[in-house]
């Protein structure tokens, strides 16, 4: 299958088709709408690249340039997007904290990162707070600071000017925090574009956070990798999700367990999703859910990522989801088995779980911090700050060891143990 691009560059899409609908922003207007109420607010990918670049300039203005890093503490926003291709323009670093951290362990990123810049939405105003940190600007303040013109429209290629990540990712608690260069990010949507047919006549709903590897990897970027449309909400409510999908006749969709499942459930779900052609689940559906979907003629394939490799494996959509496994390795993930003396283990086989290849973040950001421009931990620093690889993974000699045992049948298929 061809690949219709070799960057994220959102100016090059902007050019081939500015027309085009990049997202379409469902959110509610009013805080305490009726139920399945949204509202369609349509950005081109000529008006979310204009809006990258102005977003770049403000950033330029308040003094954020090459190495430097910009923390986001937000829901699911338009801004969002346009604050990430901001930072591949300027080369600096995005870095999403999720909404869904407490007080108490929204401080846990910031172990390992000072951000040059922190921007936030008002409404997350009591974790800000909570952050160690005393630089930041709202998305409204962001909005009305100066702008400094950005020299180069289109977005570099990164380490041009620094060997920093284009993104850096937390887990669910707050901690570990693994690097993304611009390069894995990019060879993450060729993964999703082959493995599960993407195409710019798709229309995907986000159910995940923006913050998370499943919500902006697997599905936000690659959804504007191949110039589709991404149906975005605030959060995610199963009531709104499937009026959105049904008004947008929406052709894939991609979700945890629970939102697929939640969705299932909907008074109103067999009438809502007649466009859709397939459905991605994170984790084992269950049979009720499994059928409603199947009922409708619509194929499930089930995928299995982790914060250090945004989708490791998937089904195939003919495959039967009900079984255990959790399919092949994506295109580009290398995936092996070893046994306790680190042997590779061949054909059928149990063991511990490593992956490698060019999907594969780049590594543990080091908690003593990036000052001296050394952004990924050693074996060492890793041991003492997340444990040892039976505890939490490790990223060595270019393989991210799990710490994961799973299974592998003749056929090729994992399963976890």
């Amino acid at each position: 299958m061809a690949v219709p691009f070799v960057t994220l560059s959102l100016v090059r899409r902007a050019e081939r088709f500015p027309e085009r609908t990049a997202v379409v922003d469902v959110s509610e207007e009013r805080l305490y709408a009726p139920a399945e109420t949204i509202h369609e607010n349509r950005v081109s990918y000529g008006e979310l690249s204009a809006m990258a670049t102005r977003t770049a300039e403000h950033l330029s203005a308040l003094g954020v340039g090459a190495g430097d890093v910009v923390c986001l503490l937000t829901r699911n926003r338009v801004a969002s997007l346009a604050l990430l291709f901001a930072c591949r323009r300027l080369d600096a670093t995005f870095f999403p904290i999720s909404h869904r951290l407490t007080p108490a362990s929204v401080e846990r990123p910031f172990d390992a990162i000072e951000p040059d810049l922190v921007v936030s939405e008002a409404a997350q105003r009591d974790l800000v707070r909570s952050i160690p940190f005393d630089r930041s600007v709202t998305l409204e303040e962001l909005a009305e600071a100066d702008r400094d013109a950005v020299t180069d429209p289109d977005e570099r290629d990164r380490g041009s000017e620094s060997d920093a990540p284009l993104a850096l990712l937390h887990g669910d608690d707050g901690r570990p925090l693994v690097g993304y260069s611009a390069s894995a990010l990019e060879w993450n949507c060729v993964s999703s574009l082959v493995a599960w047919g993407l195409s710019s006549d798709d229309v995907v709903p986000l159910t995940p956070p923006l913050s998370s590897p499943d919500g902006l990897v697997r599905v936000a970027l690659s959804v504007l990798y191949v110039g589709g449309t991404l149906l975005l909400d605030r959060a995610f409510d199963p009531g709104d999700t499937l009026t959105a999908i049904a008004e947008e006749n929406a052709t894939l969709l991609a979700g945890r367990e629970t939102a697929i499942r939640d969705l299932a459930a909907e008074s109103g779900f067999d009438d809502a999703v007649d466009s859709l052609e397939r459905v991605i689940v994170e984790g084992a559906i269950e049979d009720d859910a499994l059928g409603a979907y199947r009922d409708r003629n619509v194929p499930v394939a089930r995928a299995d990522g982790r914060l250090e490799c945004p989708t490791a494996f998937c089904q195939s959509f003919d495959a039967d989801a009900e079984a255990d496994d959790v399919g092949t390795p994506v295109p580009d993930c290398r995936a092996r088995l070893v046994d306790e003396s680190g042997t590779v283990l061949e054909g059928a086989a149990e063991g511990r779980l490593e992956l490698s290849g060019p999907v594969v973040a780049d590594g543990y950001v080091n908690a003593a911090g990036t000052d001296d421009g050394n952004w990924y931990a050693s074996a060492e620093e890793q041991s003492d700050d997340y444990g040892e690889s039976g505890d939490r993974g490790r990223f060595t000699d270019g393989r991210f060891e799990t710490g994961d045992r799973y299974r592998r049948d003749e056929d090729g298929a994992y399963r976890p143990q």
